[in-house]
């Protein structure tokens, strides 16, 4: 849709570099590691912020000490778009050479856990919102930012937010996760799946008397590790394929004993489309051909976490003024493309029927996770005016 340019020169001159990187900076500062998952501070922090603009902020426990953050720029009754971050960090983890919590800046970087997953992305959008406002364009639809906690485990967050209302009408969502500032338009889902094998103890001087649940449980992981292979030859185009990864094996009480239970955790990286339930039926099938009962054994599958997937038309109007927003705030220029991470948007997608992307600054390939984790200063700006000229494209 198109803008008049003078609006679109008044709100980016209303982007304040300094705000970006002063809360940036001070939500890195800030505790709120996940887990344990203590996100309270760290949503406190954005929540002055955002009232400091006058967006309508609202705080809302889903777990003690674990408030989702709603900050509203109120307009017009026609459908709006939607901002969406998450407030938890992983922990700081070994390794680093700065202060993982003091939001140094050097070299034009600001480093911090978090800075770049995705702490700077929130305070873009932030920034974002309030040059809209203070420029006074007037849009047919509000713009909400939604921070969740928990995204980087169980999904507690992005959940409890979809069962609070309709969440169907907006004209879509941007994730503003980090993604090197490139247009993501498809993303995998993940799923956690644990296969509990039980067997029988004994003592080990005669293990024929037991039924060995870690000779089962290594029974299990081969062949995992057989259908992560097969999965390979049936890639998506923009994320790639479906993939198994055995993450934790846990079982026995002691060296001198048969153990008579082994749990396997796995992650299965789902395709965009791909049902969670199906994959979980699967499984079951996949494991009672391994015939474990001969054994002795017995086994049960769980999939304590899905997060689905997404794919958005490349031709649909989020995508096309995301895109040319980005280009015009000083985007590097990259094609649309896929993410072979998961995010909370996928459940926009599948649950309220938004069209979503995924557009922020930083990089979850080489920075997210890591030690030394840090954000470049020119991205955050060009996040919060790509940001600012998506609101006014779509809702002016």
């Amino acid at each position: 849709m198109a803008t008049d340019v003078t609006a679109e020169r008044a709100v980016l001159d209303h982007v304040e570099f300094d705000e970006i990187v002063s809360l940036t900076q001070a939500l890195v500062r800030t505790h709120g590691e996940n887990p344990p998952g203590d996100e309270a501070a760290k949503a406190q922090v954005l929540a002055a912020a955002c009232r400091g603009h006058g967006l309508v902020t609202t705080l809302t426990e889903v777990a003690p000490q674990r408030p989702n953050l709603s900050a509203v720029l109120p307009a017009g009754d026609d459908p709006g778009l939607l901002l969406l971050g998450h407030t938890d960090v992983v922990p700081v983890g070994d390794g680093w050479t700065r202060d993982p919590r003091g939001g140094e800046v050097r070299g034009g970087r600001l480093f911090g856990r978090g800075s770049s997953d995705m702490l700077g992305g929130l305070a873009a959008c932030v920034a974002a919102m309030a040059a809209v406002r203070r420029a006074g364009v007037p849009l047919r639809g509000p713009v909400e930012l939604a921070a969740t906690v928990d995204e980087e485990d169980l999904g507690l967050g992005v959940r409890h937010y979809l069962a609070g209302g309709d969440r169907s009408g907006f004209v879509g969502c941007v994730v503003a996760e980090p993604t090197d500032l490139q247009t993501i338009v498809a993303a995998r889902g993940d799923a956690y799946v644990e296969v509990r094998v039980t067997g029988r103890a004994a003592h080990s001087g005669n293990p024929a008397d037991g039924a060995n649940a870690v000779y089962g449980a290594a029974e299990v992981i081969g062949d995992l590790e057989r259908w992560h292979q097969e999965l390979a030859s049936d890639a998506h185009p923009l994320v790639g394929p479906a993939t198994w990864s055995v993450g934790q094996v846990r079982g026995g009480s002691g060296t001198s004993i048969v153990a008579a239970e082994c749990v396997v955790s796995a992650d299965r990286r789902l395709l965009p489309g791909e049902s969670a339930a199906e994959v979980l039926d699967a499984v079951r099938r996949r494991i009672a051909r391994l015939a474990l009962d001969r054994r002795g054994l017995d086994f049960e599958v769980s999939m304590p976490m899905e997060m689905p997937g997404f794919e958005t038309p490349q031709d649909c109007e989020l995508v096309r003024t995301a895109d040319a927003a980005l280009a015009t705030a000083g985007g590097p220029g990259l094609p649309l493309g896929g993410w072979t991470a998961a995010c909370d948007g996928g459940f926009i997608n599948r649950d309220a029927g938004v069209p979503v992307v995924v557009l922020g600054p930083g990089s979850v390939v080489t920075q997210a996770h890591r030690p030394d984790e840090s954000v470049a200063l020119d991205e955050l700006l060009v996040a919060a005016r790509a940001y600012a000229l998506l609101v006014i494209r779509l809702l002016s």
